[in-house]
């Protein structure tokens, strides 16, 4: 080899550890949340979605994008995406650790932590196939509104082996769902869609509907069924479930007109589709079709949340791990000084986005009423707030690594490039803000019980409780026109909620560093301005710990 080639001071990749075992932020919270039984099998997982293996199924998976097949060679309509194998090994994998039905296949309240664990490191590998995979989890509290429906679906929602076999669904051991409700002239705007359903009797599952129309966005067409908005006769739109086939075993007519060609999520099939007389089942009131399939957004929400701090964690790892092992002007690039404030930085963010997201999903199992206004007020907040971050931090790792982070053959171009899509996902981030100042018109109890919360938390902080007083004058002031500024207030809320969080969970140095950094009017502008203190190192023992556990079957 020349020695001008040689490798040399160039990073190995991050590979063959475990990414439970190496994050204590996360394993802390599993704890906290009560999850402690799902312990042992999230380090094996940790293990599983950190090895080699691992790592090239995701790397594939990306790169041998689906294909859509629309008919078969004797000219019959199939409409068939083909998808390279290792996109069916993510999905056996995302199946098989509990993705698509934990907290539903187990009544144990902390099971929404230990799927959330689960769903956080997944997504930091093949992010993906997490979209089938936890709309089929979102879709069950909305099934529960047609008992009998729900009833012969129960035990192929609950199975936990990946199923990709294309056939009607009571000839196969599990199944996805999906969801269709975005429309070409609307998109968010859903109450403008045009899709029809016409009533045509009753059957064992109840009111059955033929549908006619489009979806601009049909996320994985290969479901086994999908969640459905149309609207019948003059009464609005309504929910409706829809197979990829029908009961009777002939295929339901939707018709894929393409594939969207995305910036990133390329592993999952987005399509376009129309509906030419699809067989359809009502799932809850007609009429009242967008309350019933908001309630699946609720959770996918939380997924969004979930997901994007699993993106922030990979980011920061990855430049933690580059930089560490990099040298730059004579010593470590960790080492010099600006490189370790961006560092330090990181793992405040880190840190923040990952207790907000489990401190959300721990509060999804219970009925209690500040849990409730937790899953009301907060899911939209951290929803904004935490993806919005993730497209931030992507970024600044993209150039930890320079001009190596700028080439689609290392890890930083695919998460980069797949860190936008939940700020996107279930409602841009300004449908987001308006959704917060919704929760507190509808319910302002909410915001007064949450209010109420970080104020306790953060009695000794003069920086956090002037913030949380003029949200609450802000936010509870009768009449006032609130959507200008519906963005600084989602910010601000976010910023004391992760305040208060850090002064529960994280070290007293770490949450004086947040606090002293985000309520500093200078931060924001940049990521790396300030790590609010000196001692970076013990920001960074704090959430990241060495492993190079191998993983075994």
């Amino acid at each position: 080899m020349s020695t001008f080639t040689h490798p040399h001071n160039q990073v190995p990749d991050l590979a063959g550890y475990n990414l439970f075992a190496s994050d204590p932020v996360l394993r802390t919270a599993v704890l906290r949340g009560g999850a402690a039984w799902r312990e042992p099998e999230l380090l094996r997982q940790g293990a599983e979605y950190g090895s080699d293996a691992m790592l090239r199924t995701a790397e594939d998976a990306e790169h041998y994008q689906p294909e859509l097949q629309t008919h078969s060679a004797s000219g019959e309509r199939i409409d068939f995406v083909k998808f390279h194998p290792a996109w069916h090994e993510a999905m056996r994998v995302a199946r098989h650790n509990g993705m698509t039905n934990l907290p539903y296949a187990d009544s144990r309240p902390s099971a929404w932590v230990g799927y959330g664990a689960t769903l956080y490191m997944h997504s930091q590998i093949e992010p993906g196939s997490t979209c089938p995979s936890t709309m089929t989890k979102a879709s069950i509290p909305v099934l529960q509104r047609n008992p009998a429906l729900l009833d012969a679906l129960w035990v192929k929602l609950v199975d936990t082996r990946h199923d990709p076999r294309d056939m009607p669904v009571a000839q196969k051991h599990s199944m996805t769902l999906g969801m269709g409700m975005t429309e070409k002239q609307g998109g968010s705007d859903v109450r403008t869609n045009i899709t029809h359903a016409a009533r045509i009797g009753s059957g064992p599952w109840g009111e059955e509907y033929e549908i006619s129309g489009h979806k601009w966005f049909f996320s994985a067409p290969m479901c086994d069924a999908h969640l459905v908005l149309a609207k019948s006769d003059d009464r609005g739109a309504s929910c409706f479930y829809v197979p990829r086939w029908r009961p009777d075993g002939t295929k339901n007519p939707i018709h894929i007109q393409r594939l969207k060609d995305k910036v990133g999520n390329r592993s999952n099939s987005s399509s376009e589709v129309e509906f030419h007389g699809a067989w359809g089942v009502l799932l809850g009131e007609e009429g009242r079709g967008i309350p019933t399939i908001i309630e699946m957004a609720t959770f996918t929400r939380l997924d969004n949340v979930l997901s994007s701090a699993g993106f922030i964690r990979r980011a920061f790892a990855q430049a933690l791990h580059y930089a560490g092992n990099r040298q730059a002007f004579g010593r470590v690039l960790a080492d010099q000084p600006a490189m370790a404030e961006l560092l330090g930085d990181m793992a405040l963010e880190t840190q923040a986005a990952t207790l907000m997201a489990f401190e959300l999903a721990n509060r999804f199992g219970s009925p209690a009423p500040l849990d409730q206004a937790w899953r009301r007020f907060v899911t939209p907040m951290a929803k904004f707030w935490v993806c919005k971050r993730a497209v931030a931090i992507s970024a600044e790792a993209m150039e930890v690594f320079g001009g190596n982070g700028y080439v689609e053959t290392g890890p930083m171009g695919r998460l980069f490039r797949e860190a936008p899509v939940n700020s996107i996902w279930e409602g841009s981030g300004n449908v987001m803000c308006l959704d917060v100042l919704r929760a507190v018109s509808r319910n302002p109890g909410d915001a007064q019980l949450v209010l109420d919360y970080l104020a306790d938390v953060a009695a000794g902080e003069p920086a956090v409780l002037s913030k949380i007083r003029a949200l609450r004058e802000t936010l509870l002031r009768p009449g006032a026109d609130l959507e200008r500024q519906a963005r600084r207030i989602t910010q601000q809320l976010a910023l004391c909620v992760q305040a208060a969080l850090m002064l529960q969970h994280a070290s007293p140095a770490a949450a004086a560093a947040f606090i002293s950094s985000r309520f500093d009017p200078d931060w924001g502008v940049v990521v790396g301005v300030s790590a609010g203190t000196q001692d970076i190192p013990a920001l960074l023992a704090e959430t990241w710990v060495e492993t190079r556990a191998q993983y075994h079957d």
